[in-house]
């Protein structure tokens, strides 16, 4: 930063090195060669679209200019003041690359010049020679002074401006029959033509990035700025229509055109060598700043920050800028050069735009005194994103896998600023809108259903199990927040004052967002956060927490799960067997009272699990005790047709109890002794009281493995019959049930897939069968067609079943393989 030395105004810090490197060799030794190449409209059309870049990045710069302090490093610093170091450390290193570049594009420029108004063949190794040595020249005297440097721009900004009044006021004969309009056959594509013109817009770069020198950055660089870019694009309209008007086609690919066609050569002569000069001066002038102020940051080696004299002139970093310009003035094309420093120089000018953007937008901090629409921005940043990839996608290709990787290894050093920067604001705006969003659609919306748990775990370290089922039941695209409530009964009011929000880590290393209250009673506690917390749009919707094992309390925990029900809340209680664990994670039983929605609720928990890599191979089956044996087929079909709205492949296993009578616990025990986790029903039946049900749940529980106790809200269907409903079979002998149950007496294969689909073959099978028996006799003869139908659409229903078991098992087995 600048401290003790001369400060610039707008004029000499900004507008001059701005307008002087815009109006540089892009206009002398490119511009006519371009417009004989590509004609009027096409010209005109490459000048307009690189100015919707220029001109919108420049009105973003000014007005984050007006809004920060912008000190040294300009863009670099505005950038990485609002999306932090390490993007704007990223961009910061692309800029000072380009710029760098730069000098050497400019270089080569004065070298073609120079060696043919010398008379001498402008080769490869004649251009290296003698841009090699221009490049020191220029970079001893930026080395002696940068107050030096810029007070011979104004000599060079003089003869510009003669050489363009010797250009305009020229006679000659080389007028064309008529108007190049047209684009002429054979020429370069529209795209290429427009890399090699863009970095003639770029020239407002060099006095942004003074702004550490300036003495009022928020007055000069708007101003400074907008002046030079408006200027530059009158200039080149200007010379686009006189050169299309007023020269043919032959001989603007003339490299010494101008010569021909200007009223006094030589002044010419000495424009193209002062703007060339000129723009490389600003360039090598800009560049060591970047660098320098990345250094600062701690981005780029400490050796780079360090300034010298009262100007706090960055002479280390002025060391590397040379070393970059002789490597581009090694390769020597004028063509390539340009091309590579359009490539860095749009992906920056685009994150500037996109900068400015969000800062109108989400920074609540952001107030400039000139203020421009974020639209503005917005489309600046898409034109430069989009003339990206149109312009060279392997180069865009390449230059974002190197920014990519720099980005991250920038990451990993986790760079950070005291005063932050504007992406909290921007996210707490996309949160914003996706709420009212939300509310907008508030509803029972099954289809984008997500738990939004809160959990109530007692403590990350007490209690992982439950951390880790939380995790797992919300898999990749729910939430959860964990509450901590610890009990002091000697509190007056129900919750002390103060809430500690904090961030901890489980045992597998994933972030859990805790939040930790003191309180008079837990039941209390919890009852009333589930009530209050939240917010319009994304009110939480299931609790999840352990089970009540041996409450000395348990009036108190049945009225608390009263109350949740009544709130509507999904309920899931995790009853956790320290010895057995969650097993291998590869079984889940699903046990169903056959009324309730807690089938449709926990298969779509199950869905959610299985994005958890714990999970993920896990085979399901689902369980019903049914003590009415007419009714299981038709129980069947129902739990298969909601496995298959959900698209989740799992066994049905109807147990019939009809006759036994055996106890709902004995049979879950004897099904699910080896089972990784069950989920029962937590569904309370009108034939007990709740304290029963508890009590006989918690009987079940203690003798059983991990398990979930659920109970689903009003958002999950209630699907089967309801209760005492029963089907009567209507024969004409005897009064007496005939059925066929196929299911009973089939082996089925191990491969669960292929066991599902013989299983909803045979209770196709049953159903029409049963149909057909209660039919009455003297009703089939008169329906015999209606009969011969049925059995044909039964038929017809196996053959599907057959092709779908074949490809299903061919998916099974693709996917064990993948596994």
């Amino acid at each position: 930063m600048n401290i003790k030395g001369n400060k610039f105004g707008i004029f000499k810090g900004v507008f001059t090195p701005s307008i002087l490197t815009i109006l540089g060799v892009i206009m002398y030794l490119r511009l006519p060669w371009i417009v004989g190449q590509a004609g009027l409209l096409a010209t005109l059309g490459i000048i307009f679209v690189a100015h919707i870049i220029s001109v919108s990045t420049g009105l973003s710069v000014s007005s984050i200019a007006t809004d920060k302090k912008v000190e040294t490093g300009g863009t670099y610093f505005i950038i990485s003041r609002s999306l932090g170091l390490p993007i704007g450390g990223t961009l910061g290193i692309a800029l000072f690359v380009g710029l760098s570049f730069s000098v050497s594009l400019y270089l080569i420029g004065f070298a073609e010049s120079l060696l043919t108004s010398a008379g001498i063949e402008a080769t490869l190794n004649n251009i290296r020679i003698a841009g090699a040595l221009t490049l020191l020249s220029v970079t001893i005297l930026t080395f002696i002074s940068t107050s030096l440097a810029l007070k011979t721009q104004f000599i060079i900004l003089a003869v510009m401006l003669l050489s363009l009044v010797s250009v305009f006021s020229g006679k000659h004969e080389f007028a064309p029959v008529v108007p190049m309009v047209e684009t002429v056959t054979g020429s370069l594509p529209w795209i290429a033509l427009f890399a090699i013109f863009f970095p003639a817009v770029t020239g407002f770069e060099a006095g942004v990035s003074m702004s550490g020198d300036l003495k009022d950055p928020k007055k000069s660089i708007p101003k400074g700025t907008i002046a030079a870019i408006l200027i530059g694009l009158i200039v080149y309209i200007a010379l686009t229509l006189f050169f299309s008007l007023t020269v043919n086609r032959e001989m603007l690919m003339d490299p010494t055109i101008l010569f021909k066609i200007s009223l006094y050569s030589p002044i010419v002569v000495a424009g193209i060598w002062g703007a060339t000069l000129s723009s490389a001066l600003g360039s090598i002038l800009a560049a060591p700043r970047i660098l320098q102020a990345t250094a600062i940051d701690r981005i780029t080696p400490k050796i780079f920050a360090k300034g010298y004299g009262a100007g706090n002139e960055p002479r280390n970093a002025l060391m590397l800028t040379f070393v970059i310009a002789f490597v581009g003035i090694m390769i020597g094309d004028l063509n390539v050069i340009a091309r590579v420093v359009t490539i860095f120089f749009i992906i920056t000018y685009g994150f500037l735009n996109l900068t400015c953007a969000i800062e109108t937008l989400a920074g609540s901090d952001f107030r400039p005194s000139f203020r421009i629409p974020g639209w503005i921005s917005l489309l600046g940043a898409a034109a430069c994103f989009i003339v990206m990839i149109e312009l060279d996608l392997v180069a865009m290709i390449a230059a974002s896998v190197i920014l990519i990787t720099l980005f991250l290894f920038l990451k990993r050093k986790e760079l950070s600023l005291q005063t932050g920067d504007t992406w909290g604001g921007f996210w707490l705006s996309v949160v914003k809108h996706g709420l009212s969003k939300l509310s907008a659609k508030q509803g029972n919306d099954k289809r984008n259903w997500r738990p939004n748990i809160i959990l109530f775990s007692g403590g990350v370290s007490a209690r992982p199990h439950l951390i880790s089922m939380g995790q797992s039941l919300v898999g990749k695209l729910g939430i959860f927040t964990n509450v901590e409530l610890f009990q002091r009964r000697s509190e007056k009011d129900l919750f002390i004052k103060s809430v500690e929000a904090i961030t901890t880590t489980d045992s597998h290393g994933n972030t859990v967002f805790t939040r930790r209250l003191l309180c008079k009673d837990i039941y209390e506690g919890m009852d009333t956060i589930s009530r209050v917390y939240g917010f319009t749009g994304f009110e939480p919707n299931t609790i999840l927490m352990g089970w009540s094992k041996n409450s000395n309390d348990p009036e108190k925990f049945i009225g608390m799960v009263n109350n949740l029900e009544a709130l509507d809340f999904n309920l899931v209680f995790l009853h956790y067997i320290s010895e057995a664990g969650f097993g291998n994670k590869t079984n889940i039983d699903l046990w169903w009272n056959g009324t309730s929605g807690n089938l449709d609720f926990g298969i779509t928990l199950i869905k959610f699990m299985t994005s958890d890599p714990g999970w993920r191979r896990i085979r399901i089956r689902i369980l019903l005790i049914n003590n009415e044996s007419s009714i299981g087929d038709h129980l069947h079909q129902i739990i298969r047709q909601v496995l298959d709205n959900h698209r989740m492949y799992g066994s049905i296993k109807i147990i019939n109890n009809n006759i036994e009578k055996k106890p709902t616990d004995e049979i879950i025990r004897f099904y699910s002794q080896n089972t990784d986790l069950s989920i029962l029903d937590f569904a309370v039946s009108g034939e007990i009281s709740p304290m029963s049900n508890y009590m006989n749940l918690s009987q079940l529980l203690s003798m059983s493995g991990t398990s979930l106790v659920i109970r689903a809200g009003s958002t999950f269907e209630r699907v089967g019959l309801p209760v005492n409903q029963k089907f009567q079979a209507n024969v004409d002998f005897d009064d007496q049930k005939t059925t066929l149950s196929i299911n009973d007496r089939l082996t089925l294969p191990d491969i669960e897939i292929l066991a599902s689909e013989l299983s909803r073959i045979a209770g196709d099978y049953e159903e029409m069968h049963q149909i057909f028996v209660q039919q009455p006799l003297g009703e089939m003869q008169m329906n015999f067609k209606k009969t011969l139908t049925r059995i044909s659409e039964l038929n017809e229903s196996i053959f599907r079943s057959l092709e779908q078991m074949l490809k299903e098992k061919k998916r099974y087995y693709k996917y064990n393989r993948l596994q």
